[in-house]
């Protein structure tokens, strides 16, 4: 009789430890991207000229835009928006070309889920896929938007995006 409850103990604990080591799925919060609120210019080493506002958050999102410009000309405009879902926050991209017209499928956009924050910095992950960006506050007046691929078993990120806040 013991070895038998000590038998289904061990059964049930087994199923169990499985679910108490399982990785909670990571939220994040509008507090782990506040940095990048306001108004912001950057320019590309390709001479692209790029203007980003991000909008405080209200209730459960964040909307902000940029606007690309190629020797003095619009090349495409990014909508982005972040939402606190019930499986944490996404961040959302629309592009569009000059006529609002939409790269993406009238319905579909580009989605990222929240994976990590620290302080003055976010990582997001390209739904489906293995592309990472990275929200960085360099400075009081900076902040940098770079994508990361994994390389050697890490992820190794470039920047894109050098923001410098305009005053």
């Amino acid at each position: 009789m013991k070895n038998l409850r000590t038998l289904l103990l061990l059964v049930l604990f087994s199923g169990l430890l499985p679910a108490a080591y399982a990785q909670t799925p990571a939220k994040g919060s509008f507090a782990d991207i506040a940095f990048i609120q306001g108004h912001w210019k950057a320019t590309t080493a390709e001479g692209q000229q790029i203007e980003g506002c991000w909008m405080p958050p209200e209730t459960d999102n964040i909307v902000g835009f940029m606007r690309m410009m190629r020797g003095g000309k619009l090349d495409i405009y990014e909508i982005l928006a972040y939402e606190q879902t019930e499986q944490g926050l996404v961040s959302m991209v629309k592009h569009f070309k000059p006529g609002l017209n939409g790269l993406e499928d009238k319905d579909k956009q580009d989605r990222y889920i929240f994976v990590e924050a620290s302080k003055d910095k976010a990582i997001f992950q390209k739904e489906g896929g293995d592309l990472r960006i990275l929200y960085e506050k360099r400075s009081a007046n900076q902040f940098v938007i770079a994508r990361g691929n994994p390389q050697d078993g890490k992820y190794v990120f470039v920047d894109l995006f050098v923001f410098n806040r305009v005053k």
